[in-house]
């Protein structure tokens, strides 16, 4: 599998992030094939956390005998600094390691949210210094959070992001004036960035779900395939989070090798076509 430098990380991660939430309802011997196939497929790179069900539960014993070639990527929600602490201190636990690659401040969906974090991200910049860390992000779900990453930059000296990019969100033009203001910001600051919801259909509404993600996913390879090139053809995309189902999973991991670029015109084309679909944004309004 292809792999791109994480900007100033300097990990080459595979283009393919492991999406911790696909683990939150499954089995136990279900995530551990699922994690180690990833693994033999070229999957560098985890990215989990302590809201996703039993995802680091079911993961943590596999980490350690792997935890020499996987970057290991973690997440708080939490604001009370005494919180994210004692949840970072939880997540080294459960994944059996002293350190974490990456740790991120996670699920920003907007300034007034950011402004609510400022003791969280000082737990953030304590734990790099001490060296429990070794670099610290800023992730979001909402139309927001671009515009709230570009604000965190500049706040504080944080070392990724990661927020969505398909197509129906790149056709909304305030969205798509954010992320190009925020990527031009990382390119200025080496700032690795992270691609989510990248094969993301549309929201659940009263349909009977048949994935474990809150949004409803493409599940045809076509669509999956179309859905991981889009969000790996942004320029200043260094690579994506597979979805948050074991199901979709084999379909993206099949896209990530087969990986060839879009073209510019074929993004707008991509955006144009996906606009009068119905966004799964706002999350509270939207998730299932």
């Amino acid at each position: 599998m292809q792999l791109r430098r994480l900007g100033r990380t300097g990990h080459h991660s595979s283009i393919a992030i492991l999406g911790g939430a696909a683990f939150g309802q499954v089995s136990p011997e279900a995530a551990e094939w699922a994690f180690h196939h990833a693994l033999a497929r070229g999957v560098n790179h985890l990215d989990i956390a302590p809201t996703y069900g039993d995802a680091e539960l079911l993961i943590g014993p596999h980490v350690p005998a792997v935890r020499d070639r996987l970057f290991v990527a973690g997440k708080s929600r939490r604001r009370n600094a005494d919180g994210v602490r004692a949840q970072l201190d939880e997540t080294l636990r459960r994944l059996g390691t002293d350190r974490l690659d990456l740790y991120q401040l996670h699920a920003v969906t907007d300034l007034d949210d950011l402004d609510s974090r400022a003791d969280a991200v000082e737990v953030l910049l304590r734990a790099k210094a001490e060296g429990i860390v070794s670099w610290i992000g800023i992730t979001g779900h909402d139309l927001g959070a671009p515009r709230a990453q570009l604000d965190a930059l500049r706040r504080w000296d944080l070392d990724t992001v990661m927020f969505p990019a398909h197509p129906r969100v790149w056709a909304d033009p305030t969205y798509r004036a954010d992320v190009l203001a925020l990527l031009a910001e990382c390119a200025r600051r080496d700032v690795g960035v992270m691609a989510i919801k990248a094969v993301a259909r549309r929201p659940w509404g009263e349909q009977e779900k048949w994935a474990d993600t809150w949004y409803e996913p493409w599940a045809d390879e076509g669509r999956v395939t179309r859905g991981v090139r889009f969000a790996l053809s942004v320029p200043g995309v260094h690579a994506f989070c597979t979805p948050g189902d074991l199901a979709v999973l084999e379909l993206a991991l099949d896209a990530a090798d087969a990986f060839q670029p879009l073209a510019g015109h074929e993004l707008d084309e991509a955006a144009v076509e996906s606009a009068e679909d119905e966004l799964i944004f706002p999350l509270i309004d939207k998730a299932r």
